[in-house]
């Protein structure tokens, strides 16, 4: 079972109901620039005129009598690996654009407008220029592996855009959601899950299922024709990552003459969406009645936990349901695997500054990036070794001076240094002596100690600081090393976590 047969069955990242904005454009003089994401299709109005001229359902510019092209940013709602993108010019006959290419960026979404306008900012071309027909939906298959958050819409020179669609897979943002220790939802497309295939859709699309909030309305739900033979109907979804699942929501809101009369849900594990032809599916909520504009919530009802990358929701026999929701805690082997994940698909400047604040030996990172792909946790971490192991002696102090000194505080990224904090939470009630030894063996080995501290007591780093004072130079520099190495592998892991 194939996740798409095209990339206009995934998500359009840029959907206003995901949060997608447009932030800026060039020009805008006939038709306003947030058109171009609305949700419904273009429209046509024969006789509408406004002040400035016929009144279009779309972003158009005026006509540029000076050299360059118009342009549009927008900020998707979900950061995400765009597969494809359609630049639709519906009702735009004499008026679209000649050409038109995209590029993207990489940056937090809160990142504001000057700085997206300034040449700080890297933009990426993803679609080279490319030519456009009139009243037509021109799609383009977009081959850029990378994260990214904003995508800037040329077009030479200027003219009317209906709408631009763009689809691609959603990269949760894992911190930002307070990390993959905690339970979330895992069906919900801001978390990375995705409806992959259902036996009928007739009356709503399946990606409602897992769209935020609660339905607005009877069309915001999915919901499948009237079955009148034998057989039931289902959806099939993958979970952002593999988890093992607390409890499911039903929620059949506006669905009152035809909600489905009772519903299961299935779980699995498959290594890839293809595998599922060959899986073994668990019942992870036995049949259960339904009501009419409900949200039902199943805890003790779960018979199997799994862990499951899949779920599968059954209705019997046909009918309506507005959201589900399947809450559950990532294993720890995936959490691991996020990681690598992650890192393999940030743009290589996020990547960089995501690598410094693990460690902070730019030889380090230079060779982390040059190492991805990783493809896994295990390659992931050999990596890291392999390359630590491979420094020279100041390549490894340099990462030593990126820390703060034991129950000290210091400048950095805010991630860095809290995770510092953290982990030296410990180490305040023998602040004093600790600051004494520090001085001491700073004296005496020309850099600051470096313990993983994570799981330490403030007594047990005092008593570790003393005892390594008696070690050579040459020896303590390879101590610290290991130590650096530690705290290495447990940052790594803190990319996806809370």
């Amino acid at each position: 079972m194939p996740s798409h047969d095209s990339f206009t069955d995934l998500i359009d990242l840029a959907a206003e109901r995901l949060g997608g904005t447009v932030l800026h454009a060039t020009d805008d003089f006939f038709a306003p620039k947030e058109n171009l994401i609305r949700s419904s299709p273009p429209e046509w109005r024969e006789h509408e005129y406004t002040d400035r001229g016929k009144w279009m359902d779309g972003w158009e510019s005026r006509r540029k009598r000076t050299p360059g092209h118009d342009a549009a940013i927008v900020r998707l709602g979900l950061s995400g690996i765009v597969r494809g993108v359609v630049v639709d010019t519906s009702f735009f006959r004499g008026n679209f654009p000649e050409s038109c290419s995209i590029e993207a960026c990489s940056v937090p979404p809160e990142t504001p407008l000057e700085r997206l306008l300034s040449p700080d900012t890297e933009w990426i071309a993803i679609l080279p220029r490319s030519p456009l027909k009139g009243d037509h939906a021109n799609a383009f298959a977009i081959e850029f592996p990378y994260t990214v958050s904003h995508v800037r819409l040329n077009i030479v020179p200027d003219g009317g855009v209906a709408r631009l669609r763009v689809h691609g897979e959603v990269v949760p943002e894992w911190r930002r959601e307070g990390g993959l220790g905690r339970e979330l939802d895992l069906a919900a497309i801001e978390h990375g899950g995705e409806v992959l295939d259902c036996s009928d859709m007739f009356f709503g699309p399946k990606h409602n299922l897992i769209l935020p909030g609660r339905g607005r309305d009877m069309s915001d739900g999915w919901e499948t024709r009237r079955r009148r033979g034998p057989g039931h109907d289902w959806v099939v979804l993958r979970l952002g990552v593999e988890a093992a699942v607390r409890r499911i929501e039903i929620d059949t809101a506006h669905f009152r003459g035809n909600y489905p009369d009772t519903a299961s849900v299935d779980g699995c594990r498959a290594p890839s969406d293809e595998a599922l032809a060959r899986a073994e599916w668990s019942e992870i909520l036995p049949r259960t009645k339904l009501e009419a504009h409900t949200r039902h919530l199943f805890l003790d009802a779960i018979a199997a936990a799994g862990p499951f990358t899949h779920v599968r929701l059954n209705v019997h026999p046909d009918g309506g349901v507005s959201r589900l929701r399947v809450w559950g805690t990532a294993t720890e082997e995936t959490k691991r695997a996020e990681v690598a994940r992650r890192l393999d698909r940030l743009v290589r400047t996020r990547a960089a500054a995501e690598l410094a604040m693990c460690c902070g030996s730019r030889a380090w990172v230079d060779g982390m990036l040059a190492a991805r792909p990783f493809g896994g946790c295990d390659a992931l971490v050999a990596a890291s070794d392999r390359i630590w192991q491979g420094l020279g002696p100041e390549e490894r102090l340099e990462a030593f001076r990126a820390h703060p000194r034991i129950g000290e505080r210091k400048g950095g990224a805010a991630a860095a240094r809290r995770w510092s904090e953290r982990e030296q939470a410990a180490a305040a009630g023998a602040a004093e002596a600790l600051a004494k030894a520090n001085r001491a063996y700073e004296e005496k080995f020309g850099h600051i100690y470096i313990v993983c501290a994570t799981g330490k007591s403030g007594d047990e780093i005092l008593a570790d600081l003393q005892s390594r004072m008696k070690n050579a130079p040459g020896d303590e520099l390879r101590v610290a090393a290991e130590e650096q190495r530690k705290i290495t592998r447990l940052r790594l892991e803190k990319l996806v976590d809370g």
